[in-house]
């Protein structure tokens, strides 16, 4: 169950009004209604024990309020100027994100948009005027016309950009890391409304990724093994001795980050956590896929079948599968007091 995270308020009891009058202290609150929901005054320690925290979050959950005081927490952040990313980057790995805030939290992360928040018009009209630019370039390049799919729009401006564009007598299919950008992009594309947004996305994610991460992404399938061994012993002998642990769709997994794999609205809640630090997470969530479908990888022998079923695997229950798989990231990693 999440906590309320430290935000730098010094750690004195505050005293707090509720909406009938009365007053109560952090030691001996009331418990609120629905329409007396507040935020607490933040400590700076993590109350991860408190048992008064536990039970008004249980309480809120009951009634149908999970994740009111994580809404209320980030949007106290968010009236920080500058922002501080690294509070930012802490409460993404320990919270879900809202809906409405989260490309929002994801362009500072990235740093599409700088910490303060008064820059932010004029950089976002300087992000839109690179985009043009960019996209006309190519345009007079005759690499790409007005029926162009989007994605292989963003692919040649990034290659542009990066200086990876080939000479047009030479353009050849997508190879392996072209792919990859494409299933990101197509998945950005289900996320982000914006075109201009979508690019910038698509472009630090990527960048991001692979500078973080790129000397990472080799050992994941070590640490899959490593923790699955400790969650279904019997599951990974299993796939050892079919010969199946070294055809799992590794490269849907760690490179395309499960885009293609997992509909939008799982992919988010992993994408969270991947932006705001932590590649680690996509070892769990390969791990929870596992667990999720014991039954029927067990009864497969067959190296093939075992990665065709997983790269199209059902979409019934990814929710469930992104929520445990959180759950497990946390408790084999611990829960972040900073960014991973």
């Amino acid at each position: 169950m999440p906590f309320i995270m430290s935000m730098g308020v010094e750690p004195r009891a505050r005293l707090l009004q509720d909406t009938h009058g009365s007053t109560t202290t952090r030691g001996r609150e009331l418990l609120p209604g629905p329409a007396e929901i507040c935020v607490l005054s933040f400590t700076s320690v993590i109350m991860a024990d408190d048992p008064q925290r536990n039970f008004r979050s249980a309480y809120y959950e009951k009634v149908g309020f999970r994740g009111v005081e994580e809404k209320k927490s980030l949007e106290i952040l968010m009236k920080d100027n500058p922002l501080d990313v690294e509070k930012l980057s802490t409460f993404s790995q320990r919270f879900p994100l809202p809906s409405m805030y989260r490309i929002h939290v994801w362009k500072v992360l990235l740093g599409i948009l700088p910490p303060h928040s008064d820059s932010h018009a004029l950089v976002s009209r300087y992000r839109l005027e690179q985009f043009e630019d960019v996209s006309g370039a190519l345009t007079a390049m005759r690499f790409i016309h007005a029926f162009t799919p989007t994605t292989e729009l963003y692919l040649r401006m990034y290659q542009l950009e990066s200086r990876q564009l080939p000479r047009r007598s030479e353009l050849r299919p997508p190879d392996d890391e072209d792919e990859n950008f494409l299933a990101i992009g197509r998945a950005m594309e289900e996320i982000v409304d914006d075109p201009v947004d979508c690019y910038w996305l698509i472009r630090c994610f990527i960048n991001q990724f692979k500078l973080k991460f790129g000397d990472s992404i080799p050992h994941l399938p070590k640490s899959l093994e490593h923790f699955l061994s400790q969650e279904d012993a019997a599951l990974l002998a299993h796939l050892k001795t079919s010969g199946a642990l070294h055809s799992l769709p590794y490269c849907l997994w760690f490179r395309r980050c499960f885009a293609g794999c997992l509909p939008e609205s799982s992919l988010q809640r992993v994408w969270d956590k991947v932006i705001s630090g932590s590649c680690k997470i996509l070892v769990f969530v390969a791990v929870e896929i596992l667990l999720s479908y014991k039954i029927m990888l067990m009864g497969m022998s067959d190296p093939d079948g075992v990665y065709n079923f997983l790269s199209n695997m059902p979409q019934e229950n990814t929710d469930a599968i992104v929520t445990k798989a959180i759950d497990l990231w946390h408790k084999h990693c611990g829960t972040p007091m900073h960014s991973l």
